[in-house]
């Protein structure tokens, strides 16, 4: 696998920490596919803030480290600055062309902030610092829930924020393709691709046309995320039903702060993926049209 060196000198285990947030919801279709979120929801992540880091020195001593072994004389700091300060520059870039929700590629970033015209090389310095920074890991039972759905025969999809490396993550923790572990390539709908992130409508409105050219109206797909703006905002705009996955306190972010979604609600809530597969493995117990959203518990 390509840039498995990577991976294993610095992936380590994440382990989710609990929410608080009480399961519950329910089905108001029966469902005929399924798409989810990738950071927070199918993978664990550490902390994407470098300078409230509590390891902050170790992580900058590490990304000081990737630099020079490629050859990159330049300091953390520096290279942190002008990363920053890069995506912000296109992001605006991308607003004045009527872009909502730009995205960038990291690569090119990487190219510009360090000097290099070696598209691999900007290409391993983007990853292993996303790995020092926010290093993934599978959330518990991720295998099985792939698996669920699978065997339930619903159509599997992904939206995600995301970039070139997103995808690897599926063949390096479970060493197949994401079409290999069921998720249809067309239904694969990464950020960094179409040059818009969530929570960018287009890139729900591209998925339902595609499922629906296969005769799945919206109200027959579950869309699961951790983000309460960037998820099931979209989500339900869409059309889909959606699951709020609370199942690790570091990326739920339910914007209870934000007055315009206050009363935003999933239609389910779970706090696992061992409760997402009970779901999609029973869905007859969660399809309760009527019921109020905590009527019932997963």
């Amino acid at each position: 696998m390509k840039y498995k060196d990577l991976f294993d000198k610095y992936i380590r285990p994440v382990k989710p920490g609990p929410t608080g947030v009480k399961p519950g919801g329910s089905l108001r279709h029966p469902l005929a596919a399924v798409i989810f979120d990738v950071y927070g929801t199918l993978f664990a992540s550490g902390s994407g803030d470098i300078t409230a880091d509590p390891a902050k020195v170790e992580k900058k001593r590490a990304i000081e480290r990737l630099l020079w072994s490629h050859s990159i004389r330049l300091d953390s700091e520096t290279v942190l600055s002008r990363l920053y300060s890069e995506i912000k520059k296109e992001h605006a870039e991308g607003q004045s062309r009527g872009i909502k929700c730009p995205e960038v590629r990291i690569h090119r970033i990487w190219m510009k902030i360090t000097g290099t015209d070696d598209r691999e090389t900007a290409r391993r310095l983007a990853l292993g610092y996303e790995l020092i920074v926010n290093p993934p890991y599978p959330m518990p039972y991720l295998k099985n829930l792939l698996a669920a759905c699978r065997t339930a025969g619903l159509e599997m999809g992904i939206i995600s924020n995301a970039q070139f490396y997103t995808p690897l993550l599926f063949p390096y923790f479970f060493g197949k393709k994401p079409r290999e572990l069921g998720f249809a390539p067309d239904l694969l709908i990464y950020s960094y691709v179409s040059g818009r992130a969530k929570p960018c409508k287009d890139m729900f409105e591209r998925a339902a046309q595609r499922l629906e050219v296969r005769g799945i109206a919206p109200g027959s797909v579950l869309y699961a995320g951790n983000d309460m703006l960037n998820d099931i905002y979209p989500a339900a705009k869409a059309g889909f039903q959606t699951a709020l996955f609370a199942g690790d306190r570091r990326p739920l972010n339910l914007r209870k702060d934000d007055p315009r979604y206050a009363d935003l609600i999933a239609d389910l809530t779970v706090d696992s993926l061992a409760g997402l597969a009970e779901v999609i493995e029973n869905p007859e117990l969660f399809f309760l049209a009527g019921r109020d959203h905590q009527d019932r518990n997963l």
